[in-house]
């Protein structure tokens, strides 16, 4: 993120007909000093990537916690069973701008 407000990483629109099973969220520093990152599954909020989330409750699944400079964090991995529902999303906050990366990988089940 280029800021520090929380944007979403994955929605999964209200009719989509699918639920997407969580694979593994993994947040990568790339400067040189420490910053917190936030991971949290978004209720009612299923709006486009890179968007802020809107009209729901952040659950956090990782609430700032600090990744070490140019170090990375697995915020979630395939042994958490992370399902997103229709009509939520998955949302991502950095601490400070710019510094890190957050990956993710999923599967829809239809």
């Amino acid at each position: 993120p280029s800021g520090t407000t929380a944007v979403v990483l994955l929605a999964n629109a209200a009719a989509s007909g699918v639920v997407n099973k969580i694979g593994n969220v993994v947040v990568a520093n790339v400067t040189a000093s420490a910053a917190n990152a936030t991971v949290s599954i978004y209720t009612n909020g299923a709006v486009a990537q890179g968007s802020a989330p809107s009209g729901g409750v952040a659950y956090p699944i990782v609430s700032a916690v600090s990744v070490p400079a140019n170090a990375s964090l697995i915020a979630v991995d395939k042994t958490t069973a992370v399902y997103l529902m229709e009509g939520n999303s998955i949302s991502i906050t950095s601490g400070t701008a710019n510094s890190l990366t957050f990956t993710i990988s999923y599967e829809v089940i239809t």
